[in-house]
């Protein structure tokens, strides 16, 4: 059984997520945890006037979480019947990031997803304030939704890699079973000036053909000086519908999403995006 946290703030964004989620998994089953932590609106309430009125503001806004998270799941058995999945509702009065840590550890999360950008919808930026901070310290694969993608077979997978770590067996599992029902190619894209690989990049490489021994696996190299250009010339050039990275020191990912600002940001994505952590979970 599959292990998925969907955080929500009940935005447009966080319900395209979870259609995108349900459709994903429908051949699996699969135990959905929907998580709303509130500790941010408690304290950004406009009635939220000293510490006298405090209790009354928590206990509103963790009724109405609770109420909407009510909405949620039961939209959620409206789209997608399916006795294959089961469901929960978390209601938390803490931040994102810390309660999604205690849930991936509690519950075992194999996969979280959520929305590129939640309720304050910024369309300058691409990935919103919470999923940044989800990408980067949530020790867990997340996959991100674009806001109004329509769902689509992931068909066509790219992942891109240097091949400089080594990669965990649970996360590559991961994504050998994304693909396996949908019989999707899943392009290892290396992106280099210098297209030999050193002995550690090719036992990595081997070490990613052997885990993923039901999948058909192609590995293509790319001479590009920017990575950010040559992942989206792929994706457009190959209608990809699904970019997979790794998150990790000196990685792509930290290149290009975290050592720049959210506003300078140089990858826009507009399809599914999987980051994986290679956290060591077993």
């Amino acid at each position: 059984m599959v292990q998925v946290l969907i955080p929500t703030d009940f935005s447009d964004n966080a319900m395209n997520a979870l259609k995108y989620a349900l459709e994903l998994y429908k051949h699996e089953r699969v135990e959905f945890y929907f998580l709303n932590a509130y500790q941010d609106d408690v304290y950004a309430n406009d009635k939220l006037i000293n510490r006298a009125n405090f209790e009354d503001i928590l206990e509103s806004v963790r009724t109405n979480s609770q109420t909407l998270l009510e909405s949620f799941l039961k939209a959620a058995k409206n789209l997608a019947p399916n006795p294959r999945y089961t469901y929960h509702t978390i209601s938390a009065y803490n931040s994102l990031i810390e309660e999604a840590d205690i849930i991936v550890n509690a519950k075992n999360i194999d996969l979280i997803i959520m929305g590129t950008r939640g309720k304050t919808n910024d369309k300058t930026i691409s990935f919103g304030s919470n999923t940044l901070q989800v990408l980067k310290y949530v020790q867990c694969p997340v996959l991100v939704i674009p806001e109004n993608y329509q769902y689509k077979r992931p068909k066509k997978i790219v992942f891109t890699t240097n091949f400089m770590i080594p990669y965990k067996r649970r996360e590559l599992k991961l994504l050998s079973k994304i693909a396996i029902p949908y019989r999707s190619k899943i392009d290892l894209l290396y992106i280099s000036k210098y297209p030999k690989l050193s002995i550690r990049q090719e036992d990595n490489k081997t070490f990613i053909m052997e885990t993923l021994p039901e999948n058909d696996v192609n590995y293509v190299t790319e001479a590009n000086k920017s990575v950010a250009d040559a992942i989206q010339s792929y994706i457009k050039k190959h209608d990809i519908d699904l970019l997979v990275m790794v998150n990790t020191r000196h990685s792509f990912l930290e290149n290009i999403l975290f050592k720049s600002t959210i506003d300078t940001m140089t990858l826009h994505i507009d399809i599914p995006f999987l980051v994986m952590q290679n956290m060591g979970r077993y």
